[in-house]
């Protein structure tokens, strides 16, 4: 009898061994700022969350996680009531309690002495999966890789660029909250969102006809009409798009595009299509003539864009052209952003937008919250569409990033608030992102990040 996971089948999904450590306090109080809920959620049914993370997919294919180690370290003092939840999950808890008169615990030191101690273990573990946003954690992660394993960081906050970097797998804040939340929404008929850590529903390929109506943009030449010369050619020469090939190809460019937190570039998509079938380049990708109109009649429901260089393909679902990078570094004029934008874009990862756009979020984002109570989705979605209705270019990702970090930084969404509120506390976030990312700046770099990202909304606290 062959196993369920027989490694031999080639269909089978990797097995990962897995050791978990979660920084409880990190991710509960990052997660309360973003979604109230979420954070519920996260610490009341940790069972749930953990189910939906045993099984994923990433470039190389579907896998499955068996979490050998799943460590939860919190202070009693304050979060005792959740013990019990972490308990029934499986979850060794690790007290940590509060050493210092600024009321910081020994979470860090204890999750990071384990994470060592689980390197040197005789069972070899394929993963680690540290859950915290603190980029306190980044020299354990550069350990991990350089004993050659895989490492996932899930964070509820905004995490340093350099500590996100050196994981193989981020599932964003964003992400986190729709993961710990998927069942609720499930539970309720409504759509639950697809996330880096989940797997990957595979549709089977419509028929070219019946995509016309996706809002993917078409890249690449128009396809022919069905009923030309050329197109009877082409379906000659073609490999059938239900051959097992081609659906292959279809199921990996899914996984890569699905599973990234960000816009991919065209040639790494192209890459995952011939490896998962490498019959394509010589079958001049089915017929097609190149992979973007092979791109458009495979996976119509992607977005494909042939600029900014070298081209991306992304999810609509979660993002879209506005959200490709350096799309808004320029202004509405076409001006060259700064050197120090550059920089600062490159670092931190903060949205290229231009002054004028950041200007226009800034303040349908404080519009939205004085007249609609804040809910981190729809108010994301709203303040999105009044952007686009404004002319500003401005995707639903990069409101997420600029809601994330108002709150990281304790501003309250509420009915109160103003423009000018929500352009300094995000002006503050980006200054402490290029400081936790060690950009040295002067007192006029300073001036001329609050002057760009606050979209010009400061100038009169100034004068």
């Amino acid at each position: 009898m062959t196993s369920a996971l027989d490694p031999s089948r080639p269909d089978t999904p990797r097995r990962l061994r897995t050791a978990m450590f979660v920084d409880f306090d990190n991710v509960y109080i990052g997660l309360r700022r973003l979604d109230p809920d979420a954070a519920e959620a996260f610490a009341t049914d940790p069972g749930h969350w953990l189910s939906e993370l045993e099984s994923g997919s990433d470039a190389d294919g579907d896998f499955t996680r068996r979490f050998l180690v799943r460590a939860c370290y919190l202070n009693p003092s304050v979060f005792s009531r959740f013990r019990p939840n972490f308990t029934r999950a499986g979850f060794q808890v690790v007290d940590c309690p509060s050493l210092t008169q600024q009321g910081k615990s020994s979470a860090d030191i204890n999750l990071v002495l384990d994470a060592v101690d689980a390197l040197d273990a005789d069972t070899r573990y394929d993963e680690f999966v540290i859950v915290s946003a603190d980029a306190d954690f980044t020299p354990l992660v550069q350990r991990c890789r350089a004993a050659d394993r895989r490492v996932t960081i899930i964070t509820a906050s905004p995490a340093a660029s350099a500590y996100r970097a050196v994981a193989d797998t981020v599932i964003t804040a964003d992400d986190l909250a729709e993961l710990v939340t998927a069942g609720q929404a499930a539970a309720e008929g409504g759509d639950v969102p697809a996330t880096a850590a989940e797997p990957v529903a595979l549709p089977e390929p419509e028929p070219a006809a019946a995509s016309s109506g996706s809002s993917a943009p078409e890249p690449g030449p128009a396809a022919p009409a069905a009923g030309s010369a050329r197109a009877g050619r082409r379906d000659e020469q073609t490999v059938s798009a239900s051959s097992p090939g081609s659906l292959a190809a279809r199921r990996a460019v899914l996984q890569r595009v699905r599973s990234a937190d960000r816009p991919v570039p065209t040639g790494a998509v192209a890459q995952a299509a011939q490896k998962a079938d490498p019959t394509l380049p010589s079958t001049r990708w089915a017929g097609t003539g190149g992979f973007l109109p092979w791109l458009s009649q495979a996976v119509p429901e992607l977005g494909v864009a042939a600029r900014p260089s070298p081209g991306y393909v992304w999810d609509p679902k979660r993002f879209g052209e506005a959200d490709l990078p350096g799309a808004a570094a320029e202004g509405p004029a076409g001006t060259d952003a700064t050197a120090l934008q550059r920089q600062v874009v490159a670092v931190t990862d903060t949205p290229g937008l231009s002054r004028d756009n950041y200007r226009v979020l800034l303040t349908a984002l404080a519009d939205d919250v004085r007249e609609h109570p804040f809910e981190r989705t729809a108010t994301a979605r709203r303040v999105r569409d009044a952007c686009q209705a404004a002319g500003a270019a401005v995707g639903r990702s990069t409101v997420n990033t600029v809601i994330s970090g108002v709150l990281y930084v304790g501003l309250e969404l509420d009915a109160t608030v103003t423009a000018v509120d929500v352009a300094e506390a995000w002006a503050d976030n980006v200054v402490g992102l290029c400081r936790g990312a060690r950009m040295e700046l002067t007192e006029a770099d300073e001036i001329a990040i609050d002057d760009w990202v606050g979209g010009g909304l400061l100038d009169d606290l100034e004068d």
